[in-house]
């Protein structure tokens, strides 16, 4: 199988879809999979490193505006295109007019059941191409069970869907922490400070306004825990920026920004509480990555996080202030025997989600793309 892979839309740090995508990237090609990452005409050396045994077509234009025009009108009717069996586009939009079997990947259905959480330019292109590519791709990939279940309510009529959960590499993302000081020190934090640790893009949906107005709470009845903020920022961050500014605990919030992959197990271990209080995801990352780590776990109800942690992970409603304030206060106070129990709990539901278990339902997606 010849397989095209559209990573021209990854941005140099890897995220979010960006990881995901990286991860597709360095792991289909280990199934015998010929693989032909697509790439813009300016991000070719790293995709050369990263995935070495792939073929690298720069054939996407460089500039966003010039780069979505390419993907939906010429991509399509490329030579990489008409040379491979299976084009993959992972990340909503695809080729028009192409007549190369095409797989594509809904992370979630927000810019339809929820607009206001994303910029408003993005929400008309999205809702556009997602209903596109629920229509005219050969085979759909959803990230999560609850994504399905969305796509079946937002658009009934709609292509074959496989879903192929996230994964998480469980070498990396341990529960050994016998480097862990020493690794904080190297990246200058103190690794002394108890501290509540948030991970994520700074925008709306994440819950960010959330976790500032709880943490005001525990902040009154703790006088030394800190909280940690990292991540890089997104949009409609005048408003964080602002309550941040004008917090009555400013001097225990440290922001941390962008965190070296190198840094984050240890950042995920260490901390008193990973809370990841997000409006709505396609999955939620972050939450896997700690769970794998045997951290205490504070995450959103009734959302795709509660579904992946199941009982390993705290809950508290999306956006009550209150209520995730008691919770992480119970994370916080937990007992050594109730941490190291936790630990276990969560380490065993992470071993669940393997990245060789969604790459093999990739595989699989592209076989029944190239049947149809």
């Amino acid at each position: 199988m010849k397989l095209a892979l559209d990573v021209s839309a990854v941005p140099p740090r890897l995220a979010g879809a960006g990881r995901y995508i990286g991860e597709l990237a360095r792991r289909v090609p280990a199934t015998g999979v010929d693989t032909t990452l697509v790439t813009r005409r300016d991000d070719t050396l790293r995709w050369h490193d990263w995935s070495p045994s792939t073929h690298i077509a720069s054939i996407v234009p460089n500039a966003r505006p010039s780069r979505l025009f390419y993907g939906a009108l010429m991509a399509g009717r490329s030579s990489t295109a008409r040379s491979v069996d299976v084009w993959h586009s992972p990340h909503y939009a695809m080729p028009h007019r192409s007549s190369t079997a095409t797989v594509v990947t809904i992370h979630d259905l927000t810019f339809l059941t929820n607009p206001e959480w994303h910029e408003r330019s993005k929400v008309s292109f999205f809702r556009r191409a997602i209903a596109y590519s629920a229509t005219h791709a050969d085979v759909l990939v959803t990230i999560s069970e609850f994504t399905a279940r969305q796509l079946d309510e937002q658009i009934p009529r709609h292509a074959p869907v496989v879903v192929a959960t996230l994964g998480v590499d469980l070498e990396r993302f341990t529960t050994d922490s016998s480097g862990d000081q020493e690794m904080l020190r190297v990246h200058e934090l103190p690794a002394e400070r108890p501290y509540i640790f948030f991970l994520g893009t700074f925008e709306p949906r994440k819950g960010i306004d959330v976790l500032l107005e709880a943490f005001a709470e525990v902040a009154r009845d703790d006088a030394e825990v800190e909280l940690w903020l990292a991540g890089q920022p997104g949009w409609g961050v005048k408003e964080i920026e602002a309550r941040i500014a004008s917090h009555g605990a400013l001097s225990r919030i440290r922001r941390l920004g962008f965190v070296e992959e190198a840094a984050l197990p240890a950042l995920l271990r260490q901390s008193r509480a990973v809370v990841y209080p997000s409006r709505g995801e396609g999955f939620g990352l972050p939450v896997l990555e700690a769970l794998a780590c045997g951290a205490r776990v504070v995450t959103s109800s009734d959302t795709v996080m509660s579904e992946i942690a199941g009982d390993a992970a705290l809950l508290a409603r999306v956006g009550d202030a209150d209520q995730l304030a008691e919770v992480i206060t119970t994370a916080l106070t937990m007992s050594r025997e109730e941490r190291a129990l936790r630990a276990q709990r969560s380490r065993a539901r992470a071993e669940i989600f393997t990245w060789d278990a969604s790459v093999a339902q990739h595989v699989r997606a592209y076989e029944m793309a190239m049947r149809s």
